[in-house]
């Protein structure tokens, strides 16, 4: 798998003689915490495996990744912005504003998580709208908002088990917390009409509105968890009639020790992530600078590796690691070879 190094343009040298130095020889990417370790584990191999240096991998969360993205063309600007979430207008915007005007949109996979209990437990049919009422700190009772004071699952939802309410959830720095409060607490505000109702209350300001709905209980039921799913185990493991909130991976490889339930009616699976089914899932993205394709050394090299079979398919490091293979891997291996800039959102 060994290559040559690139060889550095004349918009390297140019960028080299404005700045009194060689253009940089590493890719700089940044973003998505979510992203950060498939990226990591991409860019340990690249490493190995190239004639080109150990890309830089840094956190710092999808809408920084991507404004960073957009502040320019150059050696001091990143290459590759790592998302959980799809672009904005606006980060397009600000990135045309500083002429970084060609972006590839590289989807890398899914991700999805799962609600999963004690495997010696009840087992449980979710929808967001349980969640929401189970968790939110305010719920809407007879048409007016009230204080959440739920105690148990059937207080939610009489067809659920009489189940104390804890709940092991992401915690706020957590990648997965973002798809947790919006495909499961925002929607089942909406599914309970609790969104109509947190906006009459406030003037119609939905933004309000919306942040009544992610506002979560403080009194012990909703609990987050700052470090891995593995701590997230030991509290079930601790507290059987607890519910935590783990990557669809991790689940698989503890299934002697949980059982996970349906959300809405659809069983977490590789497939139903993958096809859309799941509602609890996401694509994962990474976007590059398609101005810093041959002038960054490896940055071609690099992009195509993480997208190839050996890496993001269904039997690669990645898949291994908790990413859901994109069906469609070959047509983003396509595009990348072609360099084919994104078009319009739609």
């Amino acid at each position: 798998m060994k290559t040559a190094k690139c060889t550095v343009s004349a918009l390297a040298i140019l960028a080299a003689s404005a700045s009194g130095a060689f253009a940089r020889d590493n890719i700089q990417t940044a973003g998505s915490s979510t992203v950060l370790p498939y990226a990591m584990i991409v860019a340990e191999a690249f490493g190995e495996n190239f004639d080109f240096p150990t890309p830089v991998v840094e956190s710092g969360g999808s809408g920084a990744g991507r404004k960073k993205l957009c502040e320019g063309v150059g050696e001091n600007t990143i290459d590759i912005a790592n998302s959980s979430s799809r672009i904005k207008q606006s980060d397009i915007d600000l990135c045309a504003s500083n002429g970084v005007t060609e972006i590839m949109e590289v989807r890398i996979g899914y991700d999805g998580i799962v609600f999963a209990s004690d495997i010696g437990g009840a087992e449980f049919a979710f929808t967001p709208a349980d969640w929401f009422n189970a968790l939110a700190k305010d719920i809407v009772k007879d048409g007016a908002v009230t204080a959440n004071t739920n105690k148990t699952w059937a207080d939610v939802n009489p067809d659920l088990p009489a189940q104390d309410l804890l709940a092991f959830i992401p915690g706020t720095k957590h990648g997965t917390r973002e798809v947790f409060d919006e495909k499961v607490i925002l929607k089942g505000c909406e599914e309970t009409g609790a969104m109509e109702v947190f906006a009459a209350a406030n003037g119609g300001d939905e933004d309000k509105a919306e942040e009544m709905c992610m506002s979560l209980r403080t009194d012990g039921i909703s609990v987050d968890i700052d470090g891995d799913y593995t701590e997230t185990l030991s509290r079930i493991a601790a507290n059987k009639n607890a519910i935590g909130v783990f990557g669809l991976s991790f689940y698989q490889n503890n299934t002697d020790k949980l059982r996970v339930a349906t959300m809405s009616g659809v069983v977490p699976s590789v497939d139903s992530i993958a096809s859309g089914e799941y509602p609890v899932s996401r694509p994962l993205f990474f976007y590059v600078k398609n101005a810093h394709l041959g002038v960054i050394p490896g940055l071609k090299e690099y992009i195509e590796f993480f997208v190839s079979d050996d890496m993001a398919g269904p039997e690669g490091p990645l898949a291994e690691y908790g990413l859901v293979s994109d069906p469609e891997l070959a047509k983003t291996q396509e595009m990348v070879a072609s360099e084919t800039p994104m078009g319009m959102l739609n």
